[in-house]
């Protein structure tokens, strides 16, 4: 896909995101990799009001090339894509209810949500929560990256979901299954649920891996 395609794609998303209350204010960015770099959103740039032209363009060691100064988070999209060989796109968002489940207390940190369906399990499988570090801190992307080489989502502790996918539209999808399933926990807390159990996670995995 050309350059200007995928910059159309990430205003698309972007726009997307935005309207449907997945991104707020100045929140959130998106990327998507190139043969000799990658694409992300500006800093301080709405989602809901990005320009194709403005998108900032960085080569593979971060440098920053050309378009608006790129979101003070693009290093852990560079952390997470130089982990997983196969990522095409990241996404980045503060949305609500993964904000939520960021902030509570978890008996595993290694798998904070559970596998209530099968399309969660398909699309993200098992969330680690990284700790939490001050936004724009390096420290971040280093704890990104060690997530990273098994898990192609990550929760970043008090703060919101990363998550990568094979194209843009796939990290997307991700993302909101993602959020879809933040929601669910938080409505079923304190309810007698019935997760998927380790046979069906297990069948899933072998079938559909990520």
């Amino acid at each position: 896909m050309s350059e200007t395609r995928l910059r159309e794609q990430l205003v698309m998303f972007g726009e997307s995101l935005y309207a449907r209350g997945y991104a707020h204010g100045s929140s959130g960015n998106l990327s998507v990799r190139l043969a000799d770099g990658l694409l992300v959103t500006p800093t301080n740039s709405c989602l809901g009001r990005l320009d194709p032209a403005r998108i900032a363009k960085l080569d593979k060691a971060g440098n920053h090339l050309s378009g608006d100064k790129p979101s003070k988070e693009g290093f852990l999209h560079l952390a997470m894509y130089e982990e997983r060989e196969r990522a095409r796109a990241i996404v980045h968002l503060h949305c609500t209810h993964c904000v939520a489940v960021s902030c509570l207390r978890h008996a595993d940190p290694a798998n904070v949500l559970p596998p209530l369906t099968a399309y969660y399990v398909m699309r993200i499988g098992r969330l680690p929560l990284v700790p939490y570090f001050r936004p724009g801190d390096r420290a971040l992307a280093e704890a990104v990256r060690e997530k990273a080489r098994k898990h192609q989502a990550v929760l970043l502790a008090n703060h919101g979901p990363v998550v990568a996918g094979k194209s843009l539209e796939d990290a997307v999808y991700n993302a909101e299954e993602m959020e879809e399933t933040a929601k669910l926990h938080l409505l079923l807390t304190g309810r007698d649920t019935r997760a998927l159990d380790a046979a069906q996670v297990a069948d899933l995995e072998a079938h559909f891996p990520s």
